[in-house]
């Protein structure tokens, strides 16, 4: 119920923020949709008071239609039908620009379609002052003869510039989004890391209870006065306390050697190794483990290079840990394969079971620490995630790589690679 409170939160909220961001990327839209009307706008009537001047300065007569063409976003084209003279219109486009606060660089050119050739031309900055910069090569127009230009290179950054509000008020919004983005994340992942440390505390109590009451019981049968007469049944019970005691030793040993591989100043104590004595080592020692879950481990040890530079202890508990893995999730008559094999300058070691196998939904997270399969209710595997975790650390330790394939139902595959010592 709260996971799923929980996640329609996160819904809702995430629905509410890509509304906001498309709404305001409407209302910005539109805010320079109409800045560039306003814009286009004042540049028409600036170029035609020009005209106006120029016709005046000249004592000639403008064209009734056609007189200012905007060809493009940002050229337009001023139709005079007479000579030009340069420097009036220079003056003319700056002085008319200023009065209407229209302050970006611009371009001018003035052609004489009878000659079809550019006759003048020059940039203006927007501090008004001559730059001397390459004349953009404008469109002609054939169906004027006398005619200017005018092109304004940054037509677009400037109508934004206008827009000071809107752009604040988009980079706040961004912010908020951002803020809001990592609030949700550092919410899921609170939530995440509850969860992870519920399912260990529920695991670690399970672990835990189950010795602990069988040792309550145990010595409470060896309280007894009376079974002190059967020895059979006293050395019984003694073998099953040592034996809990032991497996507690275990699991407390796993915590605090998970705990220990994830502290900076943690340090491997490595030298020559030789993998397969190792594979071998831990094979006899496991070997009570397989007979118990009536399994068979075999041993396809095909590498013909195969010493390697490990820290000894750590690389016997890697092993360990797979194995452990593999009879875990184990079915009936469960095979687990130890196969190493070189490719290149590496040897492969790889741990193969025939067990329930793991599905991509969960692949990605087996070496979380913690992590464990789900499985509802049941407890029916023994662990507090960590094995895989453990395994993890070691091998990026020691710069090595691991992967895992798996198909469902069918089994996994654990594989390290490692490089060859020479």
């Amino acid at each position: 119920m709260r996971k799923n409170a929980i996640r329609l939160v996160v819904l809702l909220g995430t629905i509410s923020v890509i509304g906001v961001i498309l709404i305001q990327i409407y209302w910005v839209r539109k805010a320079f949709d109409l800045k560039e009307k306003e814009f286009d706008q004042s540049i028409q009537i600036a170029l035609r008071n020009t005209a106006e001047r120029l016709a005046t300065y000249g004592q000639f007569t403008l064209p009734e239609q056609d007189l200012v063409t905007q060809v493009s976003t940002d050229y337009y084209v001023v139709n005079v039908n007479n000579n030009i003279d340069p420097k009036a219109l220079q003056f003319y486009l700056i002085n008319e620009f200023d009065k209407l606060s229209i302050s970006t660089d611009f371009q001018y050119a003035i052609y004489d379609c009878s000659s079809d050739k550019m006759v003048y031309g020059n940039f203006v900055n927007a501090n008004r002052t001559i730059e001397n910069k390459p004349i953009k090569d404008l469109p002609k127009l054939g169906k004027f003869v006398y005619y200017f230009g005018v092109y304004f290179p940054e037509r677009s950054s400037y109508i934004v510039s206008k827009m000071d509000n809107w752009v604040l008020t988009s980079i706040i919004l961004i912010a908020v989004v951002l803020f809001f983005g990592f609030a949700m994340f550092i919410i899921l992942q609170q939530r995440r890391l509850s969860e992870v440390q519920r399912d260990f505390i529920n695991n670690m109590t399970h672990e835990f209870k189950t010795p602990l009451s069988t040792i309550v019981i145990s010595s409470e049968t060896l309280s007894d006065p009376e079974i002190v007469k059967t020895p059979e049944r006293l050395a019984t019970y003694v073998d099953i306390i040592k034996e809990e005691a032991a497996r507690l030793n275990r699991q407390v040993e796993r915590v605090l050697q998970s705990a220990k591989t994830e502290r900076q100043e943690f340090k491997l104590n490595k030298e020559v190794v030789d993998l397969h004595s190792v594979i071998q080592q831990v094979a006899e020692s496991f070997a009570v483990n397989i007979r118990n879950i009536k399994g068979t481990m075999e041993l396809k040890l095909e590498a013909q290079q195969y010493s390697i530079l490990a820290d000894k202890q750590h690389l016997t508990n890697v092993i360990f840990n797979l194995l452990d893995n593999a009879t875990k999730y184990s079915k009936e008559d469960p095979l687990i394969i130890i196969k190493t094999c070189n490719q290149g300058n590496k040897v492969l070691l790889s741990v193969e079971d025939n067990g329930v196998g793991i599905s991509k939904e969960y692949s990605k997270r087996i070496f979380d620490k913690f992590f464990r399969i789900p499985s509802g209710n049941i407890h029916n595997v023994k662990g507090f995630g960590l094995g895989l975790s453990y395994v993890k650390n070691i091998v990026n330790k020691h710069k090595w790589k691991i992967w895992m394939e798996s198909e469902v139902s069918k089994g996994s595959t654990f594989t390290i690679e490692m490089p060859i010592h020479i």
